[in-house]
């Protein structure tokens, strides 16, 4: 089989999607992350997603990257916003389409899996450092939230 031939001789950037997925505890809003098992930035904790592939359309790969890195599968994702700063990913030029959702706590039971080490619901209050630019995304995404009404 002959490999693909591109139209274009520039580089491309890579795109990738995240998921940021919020749930209330206790009267407290909080965000679901991942604490990474792989470089760059292993150990750290990131909002769940990764690379999409080039067949897939963007919302079917954040659901994909949500569900493998969490266990979890039918959240309702809106697409929120996207993030394309140069330097946003020390692998190269990364542009990252972030989708939004929000689940009841006490009837999901996410599990880290594929390059999640584990997984962990933080109070939007006291989010850890994060990697990438994920506390952007996060405020971000917190004020879209705002804006749409989904806290209501």
């Amino acid at each position: 089989m002959r490999e693909k031939q591109y139209c274009y001789a520039y580089p491309r950037p890579m795109v990738t999607v995240d998921a940021v997925i919020f749930t209330e505890h206790v009267g407290r809003r909080q965000v679901l992350l991942i604490e990474r098992k792989n470089a760059p930035f292993a150990g750290s904790w990131a909002l769940p997603g990764g690379f999409v592939d080039m067949d897939e359309d963007l919302l079917d790969a954040a659901a994909r990257e949500f569900y493998e890195e969490t266990g979890l599968q039918h959240v309702a994702l809106q697409q929120c916003r996207t993030f394309g700063a140069p330097g946003r990913d020390p692998r190269g030029r990364s542009i990252s389409v972030a989708f939004v959702g929000r689940v009841v706590r006490d009837l999901c039971a996410p599990k880290g899996g594929d390059d999640a080490a584990c997984v962990e619901w933080f109070d939007l209050a006291q989010l850890p450092s994060l990697a990438f630019d994920h506390q952007e995304i996060v405020e971000f995404a917190v004020a879209w939230c705002e804006k749409e009404g989904m806290w209501a």
